[in-house]
């Protein structure tokens, strides 16, 4: 295996009889961010996504679940729509799926269905990621395994997260679009005060 400064490629193993390069993922993972950074130019929350099979992009998407009202528009929900569409069957045997992002359950859980081979991500998600779920035993039930490597291009993706919230603490907001709360935080559902008993 070549390391930094040897002029070759990096390789690492990858389950029986795989060897990953990891500059493919380095390259696939900044067009993931290219996405991210699209996405909080919109205002939403910049995560990006890409489904990938043997070299070929299947798929893309970022999140988007304000301007689609749409709580499920996650960027990993969006790609594996996209590839789904494009290849005439929800079944993705095999492909890789990028996400700048750890998935929360919801994203895995899909990941799962889609028979998704490899997940690669970059910032890990202390608060709702999910990628721990997949080294439980009581998962061991489940009829589809899906192998996960973290931390690609993490600097860069995190980096964009901590801005992103930042800007949205500081007043920015964005173009016509409410600041959304952030992925993994706790939403309180606020109404019209409660009656007292006996008022």
């Amino acid at each position: 295996m070549g390391g930094a400064g040897t002029g070759r490629r990096t390789t690492r193993r990858a389950g029986p009889g795989r060897a990953v390069d990891q500059a493919v993922d380095r390259t696939w993972m900044a067009r993931a961010l290219r996405l991210a950074r699209a996405a909080g130019a919109r205002g939403e929350v910049p995560v990006g996504a890409l489904v990938v099979a043997e070299g070929r992009l299947l798929g893309s998407g970022a999140n988007a679940p304000l301007g689609r009202v749409d709580p499920t528009a996650h960027a990993e929900i969006v790609a594996l729509r996209r590839a789904a569409k494009g290849a005439r069957n929800y079944r993705l045997t095999g492909a890789t799926l990028y996400v700048t992002l750890e998935p929360c359950l919801m994203c895995l859980g899909a990941m799962v269905h889609a028979r998704i081979g490899r997940l690669v991500y970059g910032a890990g998600d202390p608060k709702v990621g999910a990628v721990a779920l997949l080294r439980r035993r009581r998962l061991a039930g489940l009829n589809h395994r899906i192998e996960a490597a973290g931390g690609v291009r993490a600097d860069e993706s995190a980096a964009l997260l901590r801005e992103f919230f930042r800007s949205r603490r500081r007043g920015g907001k964005g173009p016509g679009v409410q600041s959304p709360p952030r992925r993994g935080t706790e939403v309180v559902v606020t109404g019209p005060p409660r009656k007292r008993v006996g008022a």
